[in-house]
C-alpha cells in the first residue's frame, strides 16, 4: 500500500507543479486559450490559485520524504481534494462538463492519498 500511495503522491504532485507553475508563470492571456475560467477571476485569483498547486504539489511528496512535519502530506492531499470540488462546482456552473472528469479523477486521487496517509 505504501508504495501504491506514493506513486500516486509522485504522479499528483507532478501534475500540480506543472499547473502551478503554469497558472503562476504564464500570461492571462496566453491561460486564457486552454483555461476559459482565467477570464472570469482577476489575475491576482489566477496565480494564487497556481500558488497553491504549487505548494500542495510540494506538500503531496516533502513532508513524508523528509520526515519532517509528515502530516503535511495528507492535509495537502485534503486541500487538493478541496480544489477540484471547487473546480468542479465551477465547470458545472458554466455548463463545462469536459471538465468535471478531470476534477473527479485528481478527486480521487488526492481522496485516496488523504485516507492512506490518515490511517496508515
Amino acid at each position: 500500500m505504501n508504495v501504491f500511495l506514493w506513486i500516486v503522491q509522485i504522479l499528483l504532485a507532478c501534475m500540480f507543479l506543472l499547473a502551478g507553475v503554469m497558472k503562476s508563470t504564464r500570461p492571462i492571456a496566453t491561460l486564457a486559450q486552454k483555461m476559459s475560467w482565467v477570464n472570469h477571476y482577476p489575475a491576482g485569483v489566477v496565480r494564487l490559485v497556481g500558488a497553491v498547486e504549487l505548494l500542495a504539489a510540494i506538500g503531496l511528496v516533502l513532508p513524508l520524504a523528509t520526515g519532517i512535519a509528515p502530516i503535511l502530506t495528507p492535509l495537502a492531499a485534503v486541500g487538493l481534494a478541496a480544489v477540484m470540488v471547487l473546480a468542479a462546482v465551477y465547470h458545472l456552473r458554466h455548463k463545462e462538463f469536459s471538465g468535471v472528469g478531470i476534477n473527479a479523477v485528481l478527486f480521487l486521487l488526492a481522496a485516496v492519498v488523504a485516507w492512506g496517509r490518515l490511517a496508515g
